[in-house]
């Protein structure tokens, strides 16, 4: 089983996945793309049947068969350790490879933004969650399910929050803020009241709500201390996560990588990122701050590369091809 010197990389987000089949040298021999990765949704069986399907057409594009020396899947909803083993299972039963290593999709982030497996990666996006890594093999992380596992802030979480204040300052329980007359008129509306209608009866669908959350963020570059005050929690809150991921790998002395990445981080609001630089210089002195840009597809890639072996210039290749 598997093609001798041949890696497959996959990192399947919620929304999109992408697969690529690479050689031992870090050349990309086969790309694809498809939907999101889902399986509290649609579950394992479903969700790996898409992953089947993306993998297929990357080793056709690569002219290959779909058997690999080496299969690294960086994946969504991959939270636990439980999760992983069960995804783990799930990929071993495809038979692509006898070698397969299944990760939480931020680690694609965090690796695709470090030049070696060492820092810690914050991700804001619909979602929040934080990871950290070693080169000995060491992890930091949290479940990041929701509320149950003490998170706060993301695309979604920031759209809440903003709902809320918006419609406690127009009912006269809450301060005033922008909010109240920001939020119903990026959907053309007057006011909160006939926003919170539109939203009750699915006239807007919950899936408009994150159009909210840029909102939000110029609301507060224009000064709204109820919207500036939800950013600056948003601040503390990725400081909080970098710091203890830090602290959890013996790294807060050090000179390391923290790195963000995710629609919310990588819009580079300048508020919060003046903030977090801050925070994070009192806590973590050293921390080197970075922006991942590169598609987490390459992340996945270097960590098929890392588990092989490969060197530095195979490492170089990769990014090369991806532009990080």
């Amino acid at each position: 089983m598997g093609v001798n010197g041949v890696l497959l990389a996959i990192d399947a987000g919620n929304s999109k996945t992408d697969a690529a089949v690479l050689s031992r040298d870090g050349a990309v021999l086969g790309t694809a793309r498809g939907g999101g990765f889902q399986p509290p949704v649609v579950g394992v069986t479903a969700a790996v049947d898409g992953l089947a399907e993306i993998v297929g057409r990357a080793a056709a594009d690569a002219g290959l068969p779909a058997s690999f020396d080496q299969v690294t899947a960086c994946l969504a909803n991959a939270d636990l350790p439980v999760e992983e083993a069960e995804l783990e299972k799930a990929l071993y039963g495809r038979g692509w490879s006898r070698a397969v290593r299944v990760h939480n999709d931020t680690f694609a982030i965090l690796r695709a933004g470090v030049d070696e497996p060492r820092g810690v990666a914050v991700v804001c996006g619909a979602g929040i969650n934080c990871v950290g890594m070693t080169p000995d093999g060491r992890t930091a992380r949290f479940p990041a399910i929701g509320r149950i596992s003490g998170d706060w802030g993301g695309g979604g979480g920031l759209a809440e929050e903003a709902l809320w204040f918006a419609a406690r300052a127009e009912d006269g329980r809450g301060e005033p803020t922008e909010l109240a007359r920001a939020l119903p008129a990026h959907f053309g509306l007057e006011t909160m009241y006939a926003l919170i209608e539109a939203l009750h009866l699915k006239r807007i669908p919950d899936e408009r709500r994150h159009e909210l959350t840029p909102v939000l963020f110029r609301v507060a570059a224009a000064g709204d201390p109820v919207a500036l005050a939800l950013v600056h929690r948003l601040a503390e809150e990725v400081v909080a996560l970098s710091s203890v991921a830090l602290g959890r790998l013996g790294l807060l002395e050090e000179e390391v990588p923290v790195v963000f990445g995710g629609s919310v981080l990588a819009a580079r609001h300048p508020r919060l990122e003046e903030r977090i630089a801050r925070l994070l210089a009192e806590r973590a002195p050293k921390a080197v701050i970075g922006f991942v840009t590169a598609p987490p597809v390459l992340g996945a890639g270097l960590l098929a590369l890392d588990a092989t072996g490969a060197g530095p210039k195979a490492a170089d290749r990769l990014r090369a091809h991806y532009g990080g």
